[in-house]
């Protein structure tokens, strides 16, 4: 059977190089979503409230088989047959070193959503979780309990997400020479439609879910620098401040992407990572250390211990018992889930692009345990320090989350040495991985809707980076913390049946890929043999 060249679905589109349907269509309905959002005004949080709990009711379930089936696919590839596969083919190196590699993957992976939560959501879950009941009054239990909670939302789930998406794409970029955009993973099971109507629709899809994913992170990154700001200088906590704030870093961020992958978003992935070990080192040793290390190391442990139970947990005894659904298990592991399932085509394009020359083993334990370890050290230090207070009857971490959740990391650092300094950089660490996830995003979507260019032009990288800031300051306005949980959740859906089906299809291409090297070097060993005779 002869082959037909695969072509790209690079196209020019009023003047630029720009994949028209996509572009447009995605542009159309993002539009129509956030302008919908600004006009209704009020009525649409208690729309956005009652939409996030009946889609998380119906679909919770859906979400945590998905992510758990997702980790037991990336542990069968990287132990697997596949796992000495090469991206980018036998001879590819990669392009960037271990050091910058692993300093994108954190950046783009958690960045700001980390920093907002890894205070707040211990004390969250110390003082209420579904696991503690019948034990109200046990603080040694709850401690362990809110940590392994926190590091299940945090852990290897996500990065296994994260990670097969990744490959996938790194695979059909570089291996099979397709776009690298989300359609191009679907070619073994569609052919030269990929380049057709549906393809463009699987890439409408990842582009909504992006932004939604994107808008997310950034309005809870943007609450953040505003609580500090209003902690540090008094500067008033407002939508309209926060606002300005999204519009300022907006500004930065696509300056930053106008400089490119080298000169802009690794400088600032780098100087992300160097200032976020700093504050790590600075709290473990200005904090309780001991308690710390020590209970760093007992996070692990619970972690594993209860791995299985809590990461497949559903709700659904309790909830026949008293005829209702978790409101708990909504608000956070169902959010979770579906937040990093939206936020996974912008991360997982990103680290297609930063990967090649590693095997399919490298980038799977890449992916999975570097980042996973540091983020469970992260939140041991900074939520194990907020812990530590309420152990021994402080409550002011709690009383400053029931306020306003963006300010408990400030208060968490008042009890402690140093406050205005590490309130200071934890502001500029937080406007960093602001610009990281928000330049690094608009990367990503200015490759999809450019049927997988990677260099973009500069007018349309502007374009889309505006479109980001636009969208969580109009989902803030119209709905808060609410309406960007809502988001995430929605795009979250569609989404998620793209994953199952581009499961299947990357299987079969691997299974392909790897047949066909194996009988390469066949035939590469019998004529060396041949030839020594």
């Amino acid at each position: 059977m002869s082959k037909k060249r695969v072509r790209s679905d690079e196209k020019t589109f009023l003047g630029i190089k720009a994949n028209g349907p996509v572009f447009i269509t995605s542009f159309l309905i993002i539009a129509t979503l956030v302008s919908t959002t600004l006009i209704v005004g009020e009525p649409m949080e208690e729309w956005f409230s009652k939409t996030q709990t009946y889609v998380s009711n119906k679909v919770g379930w859906f979400f945590i088989l998905l992510v758990n089936s997702l980790l037991i696919f990336a542990l069968f590839l990287c132990f697997g047959k596949f796992s000495k596969i090469k991206i980018g083919g036998p001879d590819a190196k990669p392009d960037f070193t271990n050091v910058g590699w692993f300093s994108m993957l954190f950046s783009a992976g958690m960045g700001i959503g980390l920093l907002f939560w890894s205070v707040a959501e211990p004390i969250y879950h110390f003082n209420s979780n579904p696991f503690l009941r019948g034990q109200p009054d046990n603080p040694v239990l709850a401690a362990k309990s809110a940590m392994g909670i926190t590091f299940l939302h945090w852990g290897v789930h996500a990065w296994a997400l994260y990670a097969i998406i990744g490959l996938a794409l790194a695979f059909f970029t570089f291996n099979k020479k397709l776009p690298l955009t989300i359609r191009s993973i679907f070619h073994p099971l569609l052919g030269h439609r990929i380049h057709g109507p549906i393809g463009d629709a699987i890439d409408i899809i990842s582009v909504i879910a992006t932004l939604f994913g994107l808008a997310t992170s950034l309005g809870l990154g943007v609450q953040q620098v505003n609580a500090g700001l209003n902690y540090l200088f008094e500067i008033p906590d407002s939508t309209g401040i926060q606002v300005t704030l999204i519009i300022i870093i907006t500004g930065f961020a696509t300056l930053s992407l106008v400089l490119g992958i080298d000169k802009g978003i690794r400088m600032i992935s780098e100087w992300n990572m160097r200032i976020a070990l700093f504050m790590l080192v600075f709290l473990l040793f200005t904090g309780p250390t001991l308690f710390l290390l020590k209970s760093f190391v007992q996070n692990i442990g619970h972690y594993a211990y209860e791995f299985f139970e809590v990461s497949f947990w559903t709700n659904s005894y309790r909830g026949v018992e008293t005829n209702s659904s978790s409101n708990w298990q909504n608000t956070w592991t169902v959010f979770y889930w579906a937040w990093w399932i939206s936020w996974s085509p912008f991360v997982g394009i990103f680290i297609a692009r930063i990967s090649k020359g590693r095997t399919i083993r490298e980038f799977i334990l890449g992916v999975l345990l570097v980042p996973t370890l540091l983020t469970f050290l992260w939140i041991s230090v900074f939520g194990g320090s907020a812990i530590y207070q309420e152990l021994i009857g402080n409550t002011a971490i709690t009383d400053a989350v029931k306020t306003n959740v963006a300010t408990a990391i400030y208060y968490m650092y008042e009890q402690y040495s140093f406050t205005f300094l590490a309130s200071t950089i934890t502001v500029i660490l937080v406007v960093t991985f602001f610009v990281t996830s928000s330049d690094s995003g608009s990367f990503v979507v200015d490759i999809l809707t450019s049927g997988g260019r990677h260099d973009a032009p500069k007018g349309q990288k502007i374009f889309w980076a505006s479109m980001e800031g636009l969208v969580a300051a109009i989902l803030l306005v119209g709905g808060g913390l609410t309406a960007l949980q809502t988001a995430s959740i929605l795009t979250g859906v569609p989404f998620s049946i793209i994953i199952i089906v581009m499961c299947f299809s990357f299987y079969k291409s691997l299974e392909d890929y790897h047949d066909s090297e194996e009988r390469r070097i066949r035939k590469t060993r019998q004529k060396t043999l041949q030839q020594n005779e």
